[in-house]
């Protein structure tokens, strides 16, 4: 029996993104280059938000030289929306507040959140109304719809070698329909 209830976070860890069991499974993990790859980050930056707590690996976190550190699918996805917050001028202190916020939802609701900001504050939309109020104070505004991101990086991940943490095998991923679409068309 897995239990499903939301992780806690204790003084100075990182909580989980989406802390119900609907994603992939959390023992299967990515090493670092493969997770800079897909997020399109460096490995600087990926280093130095995991020993800032702002995306720690999940799956197995780094115990001295030479170990390597897994990250999730969960784990691959913030690292993406981090960066393109990043990318359009959001601040590193907001990207956290705004990270810890989804840390709370759960991954159902996650896929029907996009994000939207001004360049200074992060804000959650889940539905066309609260897009349009935020457009009528006449600031600029720019969306990130976690959603495809999700797609996206759920496409890719079959791309690169995964491991679980606990030596055992990798289940094969039942191929999602971008997946099958992009296969189709490069042997069609």
């Amino acid at each position: 029996m897995v239990d499903e209830r939301p992780v806690r976070a204790v003084d100075g860890e990182q909580g989980e993104l989406f802390p119900d069991s609907s994603l992939p499974d959390e023992l299967v993990g990515y090493r670092g280059p493969a997770a800079c790859q897909i997020a399109g980050i460096t490995y600087r930056q990926l280093d130095y938000w995991a020993r800032t707590k702002l995306v720690a690996p999940s799956v197995r976190s780094a115990h001295g030289s030479g170990s390597q550190r897994l990250y999730s699918f969960k784990d691959i996805l913030s690292l993406k929306i981090v960066k393109r917050l990043l990318d359009t001028g959001v601040s590193l202190q907001n990207i956290r507040v705004a990270i810890e916020h989804l840390r709370k939802r759960g991954a159902r609701d996650l896929a029907n959140v996009t994000l939207v900001s001004d360049g200074t504050t992060v804000y959650e939309c889940t539905s066309p109304e609260e897009i349009v109020d935020l457009l009528q104070g006449g600031q600029g505004v720019f969306g990130i719809a976690v959603k495809v991101h999700m797609q996206e990086i759920t496409g890719t991940l079959h791309e690169f070698p995964a491991e679980r943490a606990d030596g055992g095998p990798v289940e094969p991923e039942v191929p999602d329909e971008l997946s099958q679409r992009r296969n189709g068309r490069r042997t069609g």
